[in-house]
């Protein structure tokens, strides 16, 4: 018999489901990034953003379709993170405006909410690129559409536009030169095909693990952080996978428990086929571990030690108190009169902080490229800027669209993004503003300084590659420009020279240098000297910047 209809309980379950899905799946996500570069990667941005989602919809008690449409939009909106994560947003909020009025969704009103999806998801993005997530979602729209003229049987209609779904994924590389050199699909398009996947496991009965949006019922699990110390009779939590090198029997399965219940509680054994997955508290994890080892190979090795997470939990309730301190303090500082413009940036390093400081921004906002801020922080850093107008200095990318939609959502200020790419370009921009000139006339003098300065950073691939017709292997070294991969060895300092060589010319008249947290600051006044030897004509700063994951950020100006 055809399914006609979902209803708001099914529809619920359909989209924790895909939420669900693509927890589990972001390291595959993330695995298919382009840029082999340690950062707030797409499986990440766009799980962090759907969770956001989820988190509203677990918190209304009685759901209806209206209120469930409105947690999904709000919640992903406040929640994106990373581009990928904003048009996921963009996705979920056109897809909700159009369901949001009904009880019962059939394939005539999904289709137009595929449709509606994809239209405001195409308007958030200034230059879409074809090849990407908008991609994917417009295939699904048009699929929709010719099938809703076609079935009203869901069993047919979902299954074929996520086969559809799949193909015009599949063909992406096609679109996209630098997917195909990569040897990969989009990385959004994958994630928005996990979404529909976990959604449609449910629709099909699939018993989904619903553990990761918080979903689940039941009994209430006491985490060792809320036990006292002097309960905790096993102190660490010991979790791994058996790779079995031959059969596990109920036998075995019997006997092994029987043992991890004799060195400690709370014990998980689940077999399938040659993996068993196994959980304990116990008081010595190397026992646990030595049996094991009798049945296979070890994987995804992890112990805790629950006794200093309860220390944490101490120190975790000090820094609330001393919070809840600043948060009133805060509070007293948004009564005072506004003053005419304020500043937020977002950086991440000491030094990158202080500097930003040092020029009079009123806010910063920790996170940049290893993860990405979300829509909701910048909604949270305007609140805490007492201004009429507000510069945003994303210093990212990947963070600029999210910085355009808290814009957006934001009605009593005036807020300024001013599109800085890297934390050098935000810094100029910070440096050409003039007090004395009007708002208009300081935003085209931010925008042609930051015009002005090319930027490189240096830092490790952290995957085998091929990119701007580079071979690049885990390990490698990576000069970064404004525009792609400029170098590639295996020593930052040679690395570093070999990217200003590209950078620097005969109008160059600064390098400023901002080393990370991993060079120290002795080779770093080496390194610079070598460089002002290079470049005597060109004057040379170096500054701590502190930053993870970067050995070097600098600009050519």
């Amino acid at each position: 018999m055809a399914v006609k209809t979902i209803d708001t309980v099914m529809f619920r379950k359909m989209f924790l489901a895909g939420a669900a899905n693509l927890e589990a799946k972001k390291e595959l996500i993330n695995e298919l990034n382009v840029f082999p570069v340690p950062d707030g990667d797409t499986g990440t941005n766009m799980t962090l953003t759907i969770m956001s989602a989820a988190k509203e919809v677990n918190s209304i008690e009685e759901p209806d379709m209206l209120s469930m449409a409105k947690a999904i939009s709000s919640g992903s909106l406040r929640g994106a993170r990373g581009n990928s994560g904003v048009i996921l947003s963009q996705l979920l909020r056109g897809f909700t405006k159009e369901i949001r009025d009904y009880q019962e969704l059939d394939v005539n009103i999904l289709a137009k909410a595929c449709e509606r999806a994809t239209a405001t998801a195409y308007k958030a993005v200034m230059k879409p690129k074809e090849g990407t997530i908008l991609t994917v979602a417009k295939g699904i729209s048009q699929k929709a559409q010719e099938l809703a003229e076609t079935t009203e049987d869901l069993e047919i209609f979902l299954p074929e536009i996520i086969r559809y779904g799949e193909e015009v994924l599949a063909q992406t590389p096609d679109m996209l030169p630098v997917l195909k050199e990569a040897g990969v699909v989009d990385s959004g398009g994958q994630g928005l095909i996990e979404v529909l996947h976990g959604a449609y496991d449910a629709f099909a009965g699939k018993e989904i693990d619903y553990t990761a949006v918080g979903a689940g019922g039941g009994t209430t699990m006491v985490k060792p952080s809320e036990q006292k110390e002097t309960d905790i009779k096993f102190g660490y939590c010991t979790e791994f996978i058996i790779m079995t090198e031959k059969p596990f029997t109920e036998k075995d399965e019997t006997e092994f428990k029987a043992y991890l219940e004799s060195i400690g509680d709370s014990i998980v054994c689940v077999a399938d086929d040659d993996i068993v997955k196994i959980h304990v508290h116990t008081n010595d994890p190397g026992l646990a571990i030595q049996k094991a080892l009798t049945y296979g190979q070890l994987s995804r090795m992890k112990i805790d030690n629950m006794r200093e997470e309860h220390h944490e939990k101490l120190i975790r309730d000090a820094e609330k108190v001393a919070a809840q301190q600043a948060k009133a303090e805060e509070e007293k500082k948004k009564k005072e009169p506004r003053k005419a413009v304020g500043f937020i940036a977002v950086s991440i390093g000491d030094g990158m902080n202080e500097i930003f400081r040092e020029l009079g921004v009123d806010y910063i906002i920790e996170g940049g490229q290893t993860m990405n801020p979300s829509t909701d922080d910048m909604l949270n850093a305007i609140d805490q800027v007492n201004a009429d107008h507000i510069f945003i200095l994303p210093n990212n990318k990947n963070i600029i669209m999210a910085a355009n939609q808290a814009q957006t959502l934001t009605k009593d200020k005036d807020i300024i993004v001013i599109p800085t790419k890297t934390v050098p370009q935000g810094i100029t921009a910070v440096i050409s503003y003039m007090p004395e000139a009007d708002i208009d006339t300081n935003i085209d003098a931010m925008k042609d300084g930051i015009a002005n300065v090319k930027t490189g950073q240096v830092t490790y691939a952290v995957r085998d590659t091929h990119i701007d017709d580079k071979e690049i292997h885990e390990g490698d070294i990576m000069g970064i420009g404004d525009k792609g991969i400029l170098a590639v060895g295996q020593s930052v300092e040679e690395t570093t020279k070999e990217m200003l060589e590209q950078l620097v010319d005969d109008d160059s008249e600064l390098i400023s240098l901002y080393y990370g947290q991993d060079v120290r600051e002795e080779d770093a006044e080496a390194f610079a000297h070598k460089v002002e030897e290079a470049y005597p004509d060109v004057d040379v700063d170096v500054h701590s910047g502190g930053q993870p994951i970067y050995y070097y950020v600098l600009s050519v100006e």
